[in-house]
């Protein structure tokens, strides 16, 4: 415990936003945070360097992809991910437990683990908590995550109540088998759309979060009301001293209003995907780059925006590129897309700061359709 800590520089009255320092082995993180994904140890198409540019503070690796390949020893005689990729700010990594229930027709699930298959070559593997752990350690990052069992938007109450029950089988082996105080264990909170399997996973988790507790299974399908109304309830049931995680969410809308509601860290795939696609975070919505509109349009994608992407090059550069389907562009929307949170995030940090943060929101939102 003495290589992390959380502070609470400011909590909003109105919301419960917080403002805070989490403290790691490889820096320290301003609270509220959107991290940026490299699943499998990039970002993909930038440098560290493009990241550090757009003040990233910490990315995210996926402990699926990166046991498949190069695979955690492979990882592990390189010196860690840390030195593996070049980044010297603290990293996450997952589980891998979300990959896992995404391969739902390749996987059969026990109390002991989940076997399933490669997506990649049809291999069959078996990953038990405690191995789990092992990669994890192996990969070297800040913040390890929990082996759990995630459940789809539609399960059933029983098929939920299941999972909530493996979830905690498999967090007390994954805690009784973590051996490194350099890396912080993050429980997960499952539970599905049910509010009173929420709470219990709740209480499953709090004997296990140290310094960090992550709220896993949202953003699944079901609709962004109910996800605001589980993080509603939970809100006053997570520790206060510590940071709240809420895993692959990303839309800015939905970063202001997990910000709200007392999440402290974010990350999703959202803005690097859609930015291949040739689509743009803006503080007016999306903005898709491939339409005729923009073959002339010789403004930057947002004029008061400080990334790389605006600050040298046009719409109309930018469509060419992604029409032509060229690299270049979409690497150039991901730096603004990841620019875009990154910045949302720093601002919403000072609206709390400011004693401003709902009106911030409210503004915000009213603006900003996606």
């Amino acid at each position: 415990m003495e290589n992390f800590s959380f502070e609470v520089i400011k909590e909003c009255p109105k919301t419960g936003a917080r403002a805070g320092i989490f403290h790691t082995p490889h820096g320290d993180i301003l609270t509220p945070v959107f991290m940026p994904v490299g699943t499998q140890a990039t970002v993909k198409g930038l440098k560290v360097e493009d990241l550090k540019e757009l003040e990233a503070q910490i990315i995210l690796s996926n402990t699926y992809h990166l046991f498949l390949r190069p695979g955690n020893e492979i990882v592990k005689k390189a010196g860690g991910l840390h030195k593996f990729m070049n980044w010297d700010k603290p990293i996450l990594t997952d589980s891998g437990g979300f990959q896992i229930f995404s391969l739902s027709d390749f996987r059969k699930i026990s109390d002991n683990g989940v076997e399933f298959k490669s997506h990649l070559s049809g291999e069959k593997f078996f990953i038990t908590p405690e191995k789990c752990m092992e990669i994890q350690h192996d990969l070297g990052a800040d913040i390890i995550m929990a082996l759990d069992q995630c459940t789809k938007a539609n399960s059933t109450y029983e098929e939920a109540l299941e999972a909530k029950r493996i979830t905690k089988l498999w967090l007390e082996r994954c805690f009784n088998s973590h051996n490194n105080d350099k890396q912080m264990l993050f429980p997960i909170i499952q539970g599905n759309v049910y509010k009173d399997l929420r709470e219990e996973c709740v209480k499953d988790c709090l004997p296990f979060a140290k310094c960090g507790i992550a709220i896993g299974g949202l953003s699944v399908g079901e609709p962004k009301e109910v996800m605001y109304e589980i993080l509603d309830h939970l809100q006053p049931l997570l520790p206060k001293n510590q940071p709240h995680y809420l895993m692959g969410v990303g839309s800015p809308d939905c970063l202001v209003e997990g910000f709200a509601r007392g999440v402290d860290m974010m990350d999703c795939v959202l803005p690097t995907r859609i930015a291949r696609n040739g689509t743009a975070f803006t503080k007016n919505g999306r903005m898709v780059l491939k339409n005729a509109k923009y073959k002339d349009d010789f403004k930057p994608i947002e004029d008061d925006c400080d990334c790389y992407c605006c600050r040298n090059y046009t719409r109309a550069y930018i469509r060419h590129l992604i029409n032509l389907d060229e690299i270049l562009g979409g690497q150039l929307l991901s730096i603004h897309n990841l620019r875009f949170l990154t910045r949302l995030s720093q601002e919403c940090r000072k609206a709390i700061l400011e004693d401003k943060f709902p009106q911030f929101k409210e503004e915000f939102l009213k603006n900003c359709k996606f």
